[in-house]
């Protein structure tokens, strides 16, 4: 039998055993990240973010490990639970609190399973039944697996868990040398449309700076913080990460953080956040200082698309939603998520309507999939 272990805190972890698990794929599954999230209070009790990270040993240390929180809440998960929230209330029962392994307010697909060895599935299992276990000790309602890779679906549902398809727009690299040739790929009028966008931001005088985490100084540090949280501002709440997080990330992953600076006649005018490993870009958050023609898909798409052609890198996840990101050359993919519920006919119903709604994502998927700005002789992948 293997014991599974609660741990309160990233930090009783050790970071070198957590990140042997953890891999350098994902920067913000990495203990660097979620210690800075923890220890700058952006995700603690006082948040709803209560940590409860699992993880089993064995004689040669760390054997796996699952990031996983208590929540009081169901903000900053962007797999949407309100309606099922609602139901509980409606027939006088408590869906708060819950059990959700994610990466905090990160909407990003990375593994939720970290196993030393991929093949061990006596460890995957016994983490998700450690998961169980701790929401019936708990008398929490449900235990939630957000944003998990496709390859661990198939033990969350042997676990019991219920499947849920969702939808998210990536890019992907295919062996392109430049900006243009990604462009030849489309079919002439979104090229032209492409074009335009481009050329309105460079005829507008913005031009645009690159600056990895450990290079920003405090000043321009200070200046894209206030950019991206006017952006939550606008929406009616401030940003999930504080100034202190970011700055102490950029110390703690240097090369994970990157930041793209709109700047004009030498001030900066809206900036986007990025994530990075050797692989991958991640777009996060984004920000201005007014309104500029285009200047949203540049600084968040086409400066991303640029940064990976120039890198190699083969994948960029710019974030979730936006239809407006299908005629910049993303394509819909699925995402997934899956659900526990102690509740048997909760959780009964839930699984009828999360069967109905998968078919409509995959519809959902086919159809938008045909309007992707590809030639019929070219495409994403």
């Amino acid at each position: 039998m293997l014991r599974v272990n609660i741990n309160r805190a990233i930090a009783d972890i050790a970071p070198d055993k957590w990140n042997a698990l953890a891999g350098k794929d994902h920067p913000f599954l990495r203990h660097e990240f979620l210690l800075a999230a923890e220890e700058t209070g952006c995700v603690s009790p006082e948040t709803g973010w209560s940590p409860r990270h699992l993880t089993i040993e064995d004689d040669r240390g760390l054997l796996a490990a699952m990031p996983l929180y208590e929540k009081s809440h169901s903000w900053g998960e962007f797999v949407f639970d309100w309606a099922w929230a609602n139901a509980y209330d409606q027939a006088g029962l408590h869906y708060y609190p819950k059990l959700v392994s994610a990466v905090p307010f990160t909407p990003a697909p990375s593994r939720r399973l970290l196993l030393r060895d991929a093949a061990d599935d006596q460890s995957g299992a016994a983490l998700l039944q450690g998961a169980i276990a701790l929401a019936r000790e708990t008398n929490c309602s449900s235990v939630h697996v957000l944003f998990p890779t496709a390859d661990e679906i198939d033990a969350l549902g042997d676990a019991g868990l219920l499947i849920r398809k969702d939808c998210q727009f990536h890019w992907h690299n295919n062996q392109y040398q430049s900006f243009d040739q990604f462009l030849d790929s489309f079919t002439s009028s979104k090229r032209k449309k492409a074009r335009r966008d481009r050329r309105r931001v460079d005829e507008s005088g913005i031009r645009f700076q690159r600056i990895r985490g450990g290079d920003i100084d405090d000043a321009r540090m200070s200046i894209v913080y206030q950019l991206i949280s006017n952006t939550f501002m606008r929406r009616g709440s401030m940003p999930y990460f504080s100034e202190a997080f970011f700055r102490r990330l950029n110390r703690s992953l240097p090369d994970g953080v990157l930041y793209v600076l709109a700047e004009h006649a030498s001030s900066v005018v809206a900036a986007a956040v990025f994530f990075e490993s050797e692989h991958a870009l991640y777009g996060r958050y984004w920000g201005s200082d007014g309104q500029y023609d285009a200047l949203h898909f540049e600084t968040c798409y086409y400066q991303g698309i640029d940064y990976c052609i120039e890198t190699g890198k083969q994948l960029f996840e710019p974030g979730t939603q936006g239809e407006h990101k299908i005629s910049r050359g993303f394509s819909p993919v699925p995402t997934w998520s899956a659900h526990w519920l102690a509740h048997p006919q909760f959780a009964s119903a839930i699984e009828r309507y999360l069967d109905e709604e998968g078919k409509h994502v995959e519809r959902y998927i086919d159809e938008v999939d045909s309007h992707t700005p590809y030639k019929a002789t070219s495409g994403p992948r």
